[in-house]
C-alpha cells in the first residue's frame, strides 16, 4: 500500500503507484477538473507522473502560484511549437515563467525576421495546436543521448545547457511535433489552454551575458478561460496608464541619464521631497520603537564582505572591486549594509543589559544588474534600503520580531495597502549548500518566526527555498489596486552573521554569549517602494505624502502678490505649496494642474484678495467653496491628521 498525506494532514491509501490526477479524482471529479499540478514531498510534479512510495502531496489549481506556473510553462512550450512551425530551424534557449505569464528566448534562422506584426498569427497557431489536446509526455534521457539529439538539431544553446547537467537527471518533454529539454512540470495535455496573448518582443543576450549572442525574447500570457484573458487585457491597459516610469516623468519625480549610467536613478526635487517624507515618517516611527540612526560608507574592504559571506553569494552580481595604489588592497561598492552594522556593534563591549541594540540606516547599496534586467525604479543598480538591524538576546527575539511586524502594519495602514499576505520563507531542505550556518541555528530561527506569526494571529503561507542565504525570513506580499502582487517589507532572523563577526555580549552569568540578529526593511528599497506606490495610487498620493500639496492659481498677474502671501501662510504651517504664474486662462491652469495630481487648487482673484480668502478645488472632488486662509490651513492639517490618526504622535 502507498500512503499519501494530503495538505490537510489526512491520509489516503492506494494499492499501487498512483498519479496526482488520479488522487484528485478520488477526492472529487470537480477537483480533478481544476487541478493543474501536484507537489510530492515539496517538489512540483506533472499530474500524470506516478507516485511510487509514501509521500506528502499538495494539489495545485489556478488559484495557486504553482498551478499558474505549470500552466504558463506548458504555454511556453506550445508557443515554441508554433514558432517552429513558421520558422523551421529556430533554436530555443530558455522559456521560464515570470510573475504573470512566460517568455521564451529564441534564435530565429538567419534571413528570417520576427516582428510585433507576426505575433497574432503565432497566437492563432497556438490555439489551433491547443485544440489538438496533445498529451504532454515526460521522458528521461541519458546525457550522451541528449547531446547527440541537439547536435543533430545543430542547437548549440541546448548543448551548452546539457553539458552542465548531471547524467541521470535529464528529462525531455514532448507535445505534438515539439520536443525540448526541460525539468517540467507540465499540464497533462494542451487542451487546458483556452486563451493566449503574446504581449511583446525584446532582445536578450543568451544567459544574460553581454558577450553572448543576442536572442529574441517573446513574452506571453495564457488563461484557462477567454473571459480571464479579456479581464487581464483591461487590467494591462490600466497598468500602462499607471506605469511608474510614465507618471514619474509627468510628475517630474525621477529621471535617468545615459551619461550617469544605466540603472542609476536621479531623484528630481519633487521625487526627493516624496522620498524625504517617507523617510521622515519611518524615522518618527522608529524613534518611538527605540531605534538609533547610523551612517556608513558606500564602500568597504573586500575582506569585510568575505567575512559576511556576501562576496561569495553576491560577488558575481556586484560591481568589480576597486583597486587602490596599495598592492593587494581592494574595496567593494557595498552590496549590503549589515556587515557595516556588525562592525558598529563591535566598537563597544556589550552587557546583556545593553540589549537589544537597534540601529537603522537609509543606506545606499549597489548591485550590477544586467542591462536587460533593468526596469525603471523596480530594478536598478543603485538603491537605498530602509535598513535596520536589531541585536538581541535569544529570549528577546520573538518580542523584537513582533515589534517589527507592528512597524510594517503602521506603514501599510498609512499608505492604504490593505490586501497583503505574510509569507514565511524557509530554507530548501533538499539544497543545504545554498545556505550558511548550522542546522541547529536554522531550526531555532525558523521556529521563532513561526511562533511569532502565530502569536500575532497572522494568516501566513510557507514557501520552502525562499530564505535568505544566512537565515529564514517573513516577507509581506501586497496586492496593489490592480490586483498585482509585490514583495514589500521583509524581516529576517540571523544566527549566522553574529558568529562570522564574533559578536558577543556578557550575560547575567558573566559569561560571553552570542546575540541574535534581526534584519529588517519595511519598505524594502526606496526605489522599488516608490515605484509600487506610484502604480498603486496612479500618482495620487495621500495628502500627507504628496510632494506638492497645494497649487495657487492667480487669475491674472495683478494677484501674484496675494498668491505669494497665501503661499507664505501655508509654508509657515508646513503645507507644501507652489504658485502657477503662467499667463494662461484659469480654466487651462486648473486642467494642467489636475493632470499634475496636486490635491488642492486655490483660485485667487480680486474677491479673494479683498476678503483674505481662497476659492478651493479638491483633486477629483470638485469645488469646495470659499475659505478664509486660516480656515483652509486648519482644513488641510485636519485631513493630514485624519490620515495619520493613531499611527504615531505627530507632535
Amino acid at each position: 500500500m502507498i500512503q499519501v498525506t494530503l495538505a490537510d494532514k489526512s491520509v489516503k491509501e492506494f494499492p499501487e503507484a498512483i498519479s496526482g490526477i488520479e488522487i484528485a479524482m478520488s477526492i472529487s471529479p470537480r477537483l480533478a477538473k481544476d487541478v493543474l499540478s501536484v507537489s510530492v514531498n515539496g517538489e512540483v510534479w506533472d499530474l500524470t507522473r506516478k507516485i511510487t512510495e509514501n509521500a506528502s502531496i499538495k494539489l495545485f489549481t489556478w488559484d495557486d502560484r504553482e498551478g499558474k506556473e505549470t500552466f504558463w510553462h506548458t504555454s511556453a512550450h506550445l508557443m515554441a511549437e508554433a514558432i517552429e512551425f513558421f520558422y523551421p530551424g529556430t533554436k530555443f534557449g530558455i522559456g521560464p515563467t515570470v510573475d504573470c505569464g512566460f517568455y521564451y528566448d529564441v534564435d530565429i534562422p538567419e534571413g528570417e525576421q520576427l516582428s510585433e506584426k507576426d505575433l497574432q498569427k503565432i497566437e492563432q497557431k497556438i490555439l489551433e495546436l491547443a485544440r489538438n489536446n496533445n498529451n504532454v509526455v515526460r521522458s528521461e534521457i541519458s546525457k550522451a543521448d541528449a547531446i547527440n539529439m541537439f547536435v543533430k538539431k545543430n542547437d548549440e544553446l541546448k548543448q551548452e545547457l546539457i553539458i552542465e547537467l548531471e547524467d541521470g537527471t535529464i528529462t525531455l518533454y514532448n507535445q505534438g511535433n515539439f520536443t525540448d529539454l526541460c525539468r517540467g512540470p507540465h499540464l497533462p495535455n494542451t487542451g487546458y489552454i483556452k486563451a493566449i496573448k503574446l504581449t511583446s518582443l525584446a532582445g536578450a543576450y543568451w544567459r544574460g551575458n553581454e558577450k553572448n549572442k543576442m536572442l529574441t525574447r517573446i513574452y506571453g500570457v495564457s488563461f484557462p478561460k477567454q473571459k480571464m484573458l479579456d479581464e487581464y487585457l483591461i487590467m494591462l491597459e490600466e497598468a500602462k496608464k499607471r506605469d511608474h516610469r510614465k507618471i514619474g516623468r509627468e510628475m517630474e519625480l525621477f529621471s535617468f541619464s545615459e551619461s550617469v549610467g544605466q540603472g542609476l536613478p536621479l531623484w528630481l526635487p519633487k521625487g526627493t521631497q516624496l522620498r524625504m517624507q517617507l523617510e521622515d515618517f519611518l524615522k518618527k516611527v522608529q524613534k518611538k520603537y527605540g531605534y538609533e540612526q547610523v551612517m556608513t560608507p558606500h564602500i568597504g574592504d573586500v575582506k569585510l564582505y568575505k567575512t559576511s559571506g556576501h562576496y561569495e553569494k553576491y560577488g558575481k552580481d556586484s560591481f568589480q572591486p576597486i583597486s587602490t595604489p596599495v598592492e593587494g588592497e581592494s574595496y567593494l561598492l557595498k552590496p549590503m549594509n549589515c556587515p557595516h552594522h556588525c562592525e558598529i556593534y563591535k566598537i563597544r563591549p556589550k552587557s546583556y543589559k545593553d540589549l537589544p541594540v537597534r540601529m537603522a540606516e537609509f543606506g545606499t547599496v549597489y548591485r550590477y544588474e544586467m542591462s536587460g534586467e533593468l526596469h525603471g525604479l523596480t530594478r536598478v543598480r543603485s538603491f537605498t534600503q530602509d535598513d535596520a538591524h536589531i541585536f538581541c538576546r535569544p529570549d528577546q527575539l520573538k518580542d523584537e520580531f513582533k515589534k517589527v511586524i507592528d512597524i510594517i502594519f503602521i506603514i501599510f495602514k498609512a499608505l492604504e495597502f490593505d490586501n497583503y499576505t505574510a509569507q514565511i520563507s524557509l530554507r530548501d531542505p533538499n539544497n543545504p549548500g545554498k545556505y550558511i550556518g548550522s542546522k541547529e541555528n536554522w531550526d531555532k530561527a525558523e521556529q521563532a518566526i513561526i511562533e511569532a506569526c502565530q502569536e500575532k494571529g497572522l494568516n501566513t503561507v510557507t514557501e520552502l527555498g525562499e530564505a535568505a542565504f544566512y537565515g529564514p525570513k517573513l516577507d509581506f506580499m501586497i496586492k496593489d489596486a490592480l490586483g498585482r502582487s509585490w514583495q514589500l517589507g521583509t524581516i529576517q532572523v540571523d544566527y549566522n552573521l553574529p558568529e562570522r563577526f564574533n559578536l558577543e555580549y556578557i550575560g547575567a552569568d558573566d559569561n560571553r554569549h552570542r546575540p541574535v540578529m534581526i534584519h529588517r526593511a519595511p519598505f524594502g528599497s526606496m526605489e522599488r517602494f516608490v515605484a509600487v506606490l506610484i502604480e498603486h495610487t496612479a500618482g495620487k498620493f495621500p495628502l500627507w505624502l504628496t510632494p506638492e500639496q497645494v497649487v495657487i492659481l492667480p487669475i491674472s498677474e495683478k494677484y501674484n502678490d496675494y498668491a505669494r502671501k497665501v503661499s507664505d501662510i501655508l509654508n509657515i504651517s508646513d503645507i507644501r505649496s507652489v504658485i502657477d504664474y503662467r499667463n494662461e486662462k484659469i480654466g487651462r491652469k486648473i486642467r494642467d494642474n489636475e493632470l499634475k495630481r496636486i490635491p488642492y487648487l486655490l483660485v485667487v482673484g480680486e474677491k479673494e484678495a479683498e476678503t483674505e480668502t481662497v476659492s478651493v478645488r479638491r483633486q477629483g472632488d470638485g469645488d469646495k467653496g470659499s475659505m478664509k486662509n486660516g480656515e483652509f490651513v486648519d482644513y488641510v492639517l485636519n485631513e493630514i491628521r485624519d490620515q495619520l490618526s493613531g499611527l504615531y504622535n505627530l507632535n
